[in-house]
């Protein structure tokens, strides 16, 4: 008889995950494996949890480590035990339904990163209405040559614009090429409105930083050197990797949270599953009073009927994911 693969059991809060193939070699550039994994996702618990609470969770899946194949998963893996929690969604397009991880603890991250998860991709709504977006999403997503500079330009018009709204936004590194800021929203307006209003409020920054922002639907159409500030990422089931996640990437970056003041210095490169607990241990979650903050979005709305009024098209909506 073959022995077992080696495991080993991790204490979470009052749960018990076990862990097995610890030592398979996950980011191949630096060595890091599903215990290294493991081990990062515990330094930063109470942030990833607040990323993720109570949201629909796709899972981003990497069975044999980033050499092997990808796995884009909604529905819960199966062996879940009883107390990962999860949310029934229905995808009007494959006229399914799918049970997808709902967090509420730390030790369902665990078990997810048990399952080879790497990378948590939360919906912008929650358990209660999942239908009602509760956070407006600011993608600034660079062209394939389009530096990292421009990147923090816009970001300081961003949070000009948010700042003349009276919004305050949490800005944190993609963990690839660009920034996202998260604003709070009140849960009182569909998908629909917030792409809208998303779709205004980077129209405004595109009419302030013409040089360096396109906001043109087809990415054919964009000039490769500007930055999308991508509205779409707004729209029902698209989703992008959480606060303290960790992405597929070979050096084992990480989505972090950061300061403002932060913006003309940070380099994403520098921000992994190495550096970002001693930098969580030390400054804490820096999303952790989103919440307190929650921003109406009824000025872009109106922002949104003066573009349309004057002509501007609202883009299709693109497909479920």
């Amino acid at each position: 008889m073959p022995s077992k693969s080696p495991s080993v059991e991790i204490e979470v809060d009052d749960r018990v995950v076990r862990v097995s193939n610890p030592d398979r070699v996950y980011f191949p550039e630096s060595g890091a494996t599903k215990l290294d994994l493991v081990e990062y996702y515990l330094a930063v618990g109470p942030g990833i949890v607040n990323a993720l609470y109570e949201r629909p969770c796709m899972l981003h899946r990497f069975p044999k480590g980033l050499a092997g194949h990808k796995v884009h998963q909604k529905r819960l893996p199966a062996g879940a035990p009883p107390w990962v929690e999860t949310v029934q969604l229905y995808f009007p397009r494959w006229g399914r339904t799918a049970d997808e991880l709902c967090v509420t603890e730390l030790g369902s991250v665990i078990w997810a990163v048990q399952m080879s998860t790497v990378e948590f991709h939360p919906w912008n709504s929650r358990r209660p209405d999942t239908e009602q977006p509760d956070e407006w999403r600011i993608d600034l997503d660079p062209g394939p040559l389009c530096d990292f500079d421009t990147v923090r330009r816009v970001a300081h018009v961003t949070h000009e614009v948010l700042d003349e709204l009276g919004a305050v936004g949490y800005p944190k590194t993609s963990g690839s090429k660009g920034m996202h800021v998260y604003v709070r929203i009140a849960p009182d307006h569909g998908f629909k409105d917030v792409r809208r209003a998303a779709l205004a409020f980077a129209r405004e920054v595109e009419r302030r930083a013409p040089e360096d922002v396109t906001t043109t639907w087809w990415k054919k159409d964009r000039d490769p050197h500007q930055l999308f500030v991508d509205y779409n990422q707004n729209t029902r089931d698209h989703t992008i990797a959480a606060a303290y996640s960790v992405r597929g990437l070979p050096d084992a970056r990480v989505s972090t949270p950061i300061r403002w003041d932060e913006v003309d210095d940070v380099d994403p490169h520098d921000l992994t599953i190495f550096s970002v607990p001693a930098r969580y241990a030390e400054l804490g979650d820096l999303h952790a009073d989103i919440d307190d903050h929650v921003f109406d979005i009824a000025p872009l709305l109106e922002w949104a009927e003066r573009d349309e009024k004057a002509g501007a098209e609202t883009p299709a909506e693109p497909e479920e994911e």
